[in-house]
């Protein structure tokens, strides 16, 4: 009896031991150690039209009425946790582009390497790669947010998401990267 009561508490030490605190994941995006992926907010349908043109918003799928209202929201989610100004980078998709003025943290910065490859999965995983590296470049001296589409999240993470989906992850060279939270909004 003795014995197995010994085993009993040893087996409760081993597993508290093992157990990790929960992480706060707006206060490690404050701190910059960890980005947000936002996938950009609602876009009925799938894809891109035929005769898609990166520099002709009327071409593409663009944000519904309710995809504008959910960019707010997301806004006023970041500000209600403490994230009133962040560093924005944006696919030069205009439903990501517009996914980031929607939510007004400051400055939109495109950049390429968040532009979907849906259309050409072809050049999926040299992407992925390449981003994966950018990401270990950010600055870390405060938040920062990757708003793209769910191709490039999944590449990244494994986890398909929903549009305005917040995946928050630390920026590694290798993926899947870690997620340490995730909020639907």
């Amino acid at each position: 009896m003795f014995l197995r009561r010994q085993f009993l508490a040893g087996s409760v030490l081993l597993l508290a031991g093992g157990a990790r605190a929960a992480v706060d994941h707006w206060a490690e995006l404050r701190s910059g150690r960890a980005v947000v992926l936002l996938r950009h907010a609602l876009a009925p349908g799938t894809g891109d039209p035929p005769g898609f043109r990166i520099e002709a918003c009327e071409t593409q799928r663009n944000l519904s009425d309710e995809g504008r209202a959910q960019a707010r929201r997301i806004g006023d989610l970041f500000r209600d946790n403490g994230v009133a100004a962040a560093a924005v980078y944006s696919s030069q998709w205009c439903r990501c582009l517009d996914t980031a003025e929607g939510l007004a943290l400051g400055d939109v910065t495109e950049q390429p390497l968040l532009n979907s490859f849906f259309g050409n999965r072809e050049d999926g995983e040299a992407q992925t790669q390449a981003l994966a590296a950018w990401m270990t470049t950010l600055p870390t001296s405060g938040p920062v947010v990757l708003v793209t589409h769910q191709v490039n999240i999944t590449g990244l993470t494994g986890i398909v998401p929903a549009s305005g989906e917040l995946l928050f992850v630390t920026p590694s060279a290798a993926t899947p990267l870690p997620v340490i939270g995730r909020l639907r909004s």
